[in-house]
């Protein structure tokens, strides 16, 4: 990734609206959630996750880096890999059930991905939970897009550059080449 001086945080709506100047995303209002966990996020009091700032990273066309590389499989057994991901933009979500951020954004970007389902991947990238565990977040959040089952830290070590390794959630928006396009730190 080229260094340079951090950009201006823009708002979560240019951000999703940017995806690489691919596809238009509005900003949802954040969902209210009597969940308990999900009422922690942003406090990570030694719960062994970094809570992200929300702060959004946009990388311009030209100086994005190249297209991500990574294979992983999802809980079905299906194997991934990022080149299989690349002729539409890709939202990947580094997620796991037990962090707090992670449920409080979950009803976010299932609400995304049913409103762009065609026009955009998502993914998400469980770096912790058994398929149990999982699926069973899976169940309570509606979230119906696959996910890449990365206990080992794989997919997240491929990702290193943009994916600090205990900051979860963490958001990545891939363009249609499989370069990262944007970068959410934290919901």
């Amino acid at each position: 990734m080229p260094s340079r001086p951090p950009l201006p945080t823009p708002s979560r709506r240019q951000v999703l609206a940017g995806l690489a100047g691919v596809v238009s995303l509005p900003l949802l209002a954040a969902c209210s959630s009597d969940d308990p966990l999900a009422a922690q996020a942003g406090n990570a009091d030694g719960k062994n996750y970094i809570a992200g700032d929300g702060s959004v990273s946009e990388y311009p066309e030209e100086d994005r880096s190249d297209p991500v590389d990574f294979e992983g499989a999802l809980f079905d057994g299906t194997e991934v890999t990022g080149e299989q991901l690349r002729g539409k933009p890709v939202l990947l979500n580094f997620w796991y059930a037990g962090c707090a951020p992670c449920r409080k954004e979950a009803p976010d970007l299932v609400e995304l991905a049913h409103d762009f389902e065609d026009r955009v991947a998502f993914y998400g990238v469980n770096v912790r939970d058994e398929q149990a565990t999982a699926e069973a977040f899976e169940r309570n959040f509606g979230v119906d897009y696959p996910s890449v089952e990365d206990r080992t830290g794989e997919v997240l070590m491929a990702m290193s550059d943009y994916v600090p390794a205990q900051a979860v959630p963490t958001t990545l928006v891939l363009d249609a080449q499989g370069r990262v396009a944007a970068r959410v730190l934290g919901q």
